[in-house]
């Protein structure tokens, strides 16, 4: 299928998918509203090496980095791990950006930082911190926490700190993971939330308050000092919810530990199955949920594999949740805040529900995605966009807002992945295609994007590559022209 077909069939999918309602809450599609950009992606080499990895739109240019086919050393001594995941994007000096990237580790041996980054010395994940031009030339790298796990995404917080997320809840006191890999030499539990300083020392302690639980990202709200948080709980119904510090950050500081966690219920409809397909614009008005026992430690003694099983406690805070009628979603990945609403994606949502909450073996939900957006002071959800089948929009991951306020969905495919636009009027169209081919020859298209962020001027979209040999692109060209 060509490309200019793909486009053809994204626009007339969501003609008939009934947007009526408008795709973001606080923004009504208008009959006649502007057709999606018309985008066509063309092969742009790489200014590393001059190798093709990316289709973009013609006038575009890129950069690649921290490519883990070869090992990396960091400033610091560290070997850069690889699976770049989630990233937040701040200024740095003299023109320069600041990165910290996520690395989603789930080994089980020695954490890969110095001694001052580590929260448990078994853990293997963590983020790096890197400072580069504004064409990706890099400048300086180093650890910033270690010996955690799973880091997945995140989310950046204004006062210059990004939130990392663990999306696990391996630890001493639970048994072995879908890995089969035995959990006795973890020394800490996991499955937190970290604040990672954008200069200075880690202070490398959780926010227990926040939960444990399969965190995938978190969204801000500045005005009311609130953590927004998905959790991508693969095999089982998910959750959305929010985390209330005990005292607002306001412009400074650090989020507080000893908050109040709570979960997104459907107003009047317990334990709503929103992970099935809905009516595209739906709107639901929300309540929340008091979780009593958000951070657990369950009983077990060390050096011997512990009695509670990996899905008792991957369920322990989201079945807090359901029990008082929180609402089921599909594996809830990527957030992003923007002017008083939060966005974010359901990976398997869509299609035919499920018969209970789990355990799913191919994982909770039958569609190929969803986009939601959560207007906070109108405490409503709508769903904005539900891919109608894999050929438009398969398995959306983690989002970033563009200064215009266009949504740039990473897709998390097993075939062709692309970055995806989603306008504020409903609009599906593409900014990239992965055409990375292995030092080896064979084509890696099925590795996914992860990731991105704009600089914040606006001038370069970061994205990462997420797979054991990972790798950073910084992409440029002209955003307006293309509707970004």
């Amino acid at each position: 299928m060509s490309f200019d077909r793909r486009t053809l069939l994204r626009g007339a999918a969501l003609a008939g998918a009934g947007m009526a309602a408008g795709p973001f809450a606080g923004f009504a599609a208008r009959a006649g509203a502007s057709p999606a950009p018309q985008v066509e992606l063309v092969p742009i080499a790489d200014e590393r090496d001059g190798a093709v990895r990316l289709w973009l739109p013609d006038g575009f240019g890129y950069r690649s980095f921290h490519d883990t086919e070869t090992p990396v050393i960091l400033d610091d001594g560290a070997t850069l791990p690889g699976r770049h995941d989630g990233m937040g994007a701040f200024r740095g000096r003299h023109g320069n950006y600041l990165l910290v990237r996520n690395h989603e580790m789930n080994t089980i041996g020695t954490a890969f930082g110095p001694a001052g980054t580590v929260y448990d010395p078994a853990a293997g994940g963590g983020t790096t911190t890197v400072e580069v031009t504004r064409h990706g030339a890099v400048v300086g790298a180093r650890t910033s926490l270690s010996g955690t796990l799973n880091n997945c995404s995140g989310g950046i917080m204004p006062w210059g700190s990004w939130i990392t997320c663990e999306e696990t809840v391996n630890g001493p006191d639970v048994g072995p993971d879908f890995t089969g890999t035995p959990n006795i030499a973890l020394q800490r539990r996991h499955g937190f939330v970290f604040e990672v300083p954008l200069r200075g020392a880690v202070d490398p302690q959780p926010i227990t308050a926040a939960g444990r639980f399969a965190h995938e990202s978190v969204a801000y709200d500045p005005r009311h000092g609130v953590l927004y948080l998905t959790e991508d709980n693969f095999g089982y119904a998910s959750g959305f919810y929010r985390y209330l510090p005990p005292r607002h950050a306001k412009g400074g500081g650090r989020i507080a530990d000893g908050g109040r966690l709570q979960a997104l219920a459907v107003r009047g409809r317990p334990q709503h199955n929103l992970a099935a397909e809905q009516q595209t614009g739906a709107t639901f008005p929300v309540e929340w949920v008091d979780i009593d026992d958000p951070a657990p430690t369950f009983p077990y003694t060390p050096g011997v594999s512990a009695p509670t099983s990996n899905d008792t406690a991957l369920s322990y805070v989201a079945a807090q949740g359901w029990a008082g009628g929180a609402a089921w979603f599909s594996r809830l990945e990527g957030s992003a805040y923007d002017r008083g609403v939060v966005h974010f994606t359901s990976t398997q949502g869509g299609g035919a529900p499920e018969a209970g909450p789990g355990p799913i073996a191919d994982g909770f939900g039958n569609g190929h995605g969803q986009i939601w957006a959560y207007d906070i002071d109108a405490q409503v959800l709508r769903l904005t966009y539900q891919s109608p089948g894999p050929d438009t929009l398969d398995f959306p991951d983690n989002v970033t807002t563009s200064p215009r306020g266009t949504l740039v969905v990473c897709e998390d495919s097993t075939g062709d992945n692309y970055l995806r636009g989603l306008t504020r009027h409903g609009q599906l169209f593409d900014i990239g295609l992965n055409r990375l081919v292995g030092g080896n020859g064979a084509p890696r298209y099925g590795d996914e994007f992860a990731g991105a962020t704009f600089s914040p001027d606006g001038h370069t979209l970061f994205v990462n590559i997420q797979a054991t040999k990972g790798m950073t692109f910084a992409i440029w060209g002209p955003w307006r022209r293309i509707g970004v």
